[in-house]
């Protein structure tokens, strides 16, 4: 049996419950993590970012194993989680700390978010406004966001919001999925 060999993404698409709930669900996805990144401001906290001026993101560090699924592939699985062409907004969650943005953590991952964003730019009507920016730092969020869904799935933001995003990647993505 072979070690595994993890990489990880550093993705925001809006309320990190929601990317944390999709990719959980994704074949050689080992682990993922809500936090916060992207901003000035060090050791955030839930509090702060919700204010909108910390500059930080709520974004999601997403584990995985290479030789089962790509770095392109959690991309392609990210465009499918979040509307990457309203600033700093995903429905209902406004503010900056909801914006779409990739942090990439080398430049092979830039070149690879480069094209992706280039490639899904041409899917949509509206101009993407991702950001796609180096990692400076990643802060874990508090301990009660981490796995939220799987924690409270008939809470009402949980039905509403993150219920129609996993119903879209289960059947966009059947083949991907865990068994």
């Amino acid at each position: 049996m072979r070690e595994p060999i993890t990489e990880s993404a550093i993705l925001g698409g809006g309320c990190f419950w929601c990317l944390d709930a999709a990719f959980r669900e994704i074949a050689g996805i080992e682990n993922v993590i809500c936090g916060y990144a992207g901003g000035q401001r060090p050791d955030p906290s839930f509090e702060r970012v919700s204010t909108g001026t910390t500059g930080h993101a709520e974004v999601v560090e997403v584990f995985f194993d290479p030789e089962i699924i790509t770095y392109s592939d959690v991309l392609n699985i990210f465009w499918v989680i979040h509307n990457p062409t309203t600033k700093n907004a995903q429905g209902y969650d406004i503010g900056p700390e909801y914006r779409s943005i990739i942090l990439y953590q080398s430049g092979e991952q830039k070149a690879i978010a480069t094209d992706s964003i280039a490639a899904i730019a041409k899917l949509w009507p509206n101009p993407v406004v991702t950001e796609l920016v180096p990692l400076e730092k990643f802060y874990p969020a508090e301990d009660y966001h981490q796995q939220y869904f799987s924690k409270n799935p008939s809470l009402g933001y949980c039905v509403a919001v993150i219920n129609p995003k996993l119903v879209k990647i289960r059947e966009k993505f059947k083949a991907r999925l865990k068994v």
